[in-house]
């Protein structure tokens, strides 16, 4: 049986990839205030510590030798396919990793930077990592799109319709 933050994790994809199907590429790399961030930047942040925190998951560092975090945030024109594999990629290493995962290994310690924590602390910090970031590429996401934005979640003024069907939650089951 899968870890219950497995829905979690997807949630958060699902917001972060219905976010950047509304945008263009200038707006996924456009920096918005000096040394800020662009959307490009987050996915290629979010890609990298993904990438480094859940490869060999139980087994080694989450902080991996050859990860360049610094470079993530360098600031660029990114390619939208180039994001979109590394950020599939990541997902996936993250999905199989957190699959394998059985319920009697959540209290096994993983080390991430040189400190001790179960497993079970090790997936909470990277889900509040990730929704951290998916709060961020949203807002930017609201803001480029001003009136044109199509809601992800639940509309204001819809809460009672969508409660009668909860359909994100019901697709990530």
């Amino acid at each position: 049986m899968p870890l219950p933050i497995l829905i979690e994790f997807k949630r958060y994809k699902a917001i972060v990839d219905k976010t950047l199907e509304q945008l263009s590429d200038a707006q996924l790399n456009h920096v918005p205030y000096p040394d800020g961030n662009s959307i490009a930047m987050i996915i290629r942040h979010l890609s990298g510590n993904l990438t480094s925190r859940f490869t060999d998951f139980l087994t080694s560092d989450g902080e991996k030798a050859w990860r360049n975090r610094e470079q993530e945030f360098a600031e660029g024109v990114y390619d939208r396919k180039e994001l979109v594999k590394n950020w599939e990629a990541a997902w996936a290493i993250l999905m199989r990793a957190v699959e394998s995962v059985e319920l009697e290994a959540v209290n096994t310690f993983v080390v991430i930077r040189g400190i001790a924590l179960t497993a079970e602390e090790a997936l909470n910090r990277s889900a509040s990592h990730i929704a951290y970031h998916a709060g961020q590429i949203v807002l930017l996401g609201r803001m480029y799109q001003g009136e044109d934005w199509e809601w992800i979640t639940i509309p204001r003024g819809k809460s009672a319709e969508y409660n009668a069907n909860p359909t994100m939650e019901k697709s990530l089951k």
